[in-house]
């Protein structure tokens, strides 16, 4: 929990970027077939993301 709120500024932002993209990676990916490799990404998505689930 610490490390969440550790999080300030650039490094948040930072994060929240790379969960977005990831995100929508995933969707792309499921569109266009992929169903297992998109859902990973969305689930890897949602745990990067600095709200919420976060790993760091």
């Amino acid at each position: 929990m610490a490390g969440i709120l550790a999080l300030q500024g650039g490094a948040a932002t930072l994060l929240w970027i790379l969960a977005v993209v990831l995100v929508i990676m995933g969707i792309v990916s499921i569109v266009r077939g992929g169903v297992l490799a998109g859902i990973v990404l969305i689930i890897v998505g949602l745990l990067v993301g600095p709200g919420g689930v976060s790993i760091f």
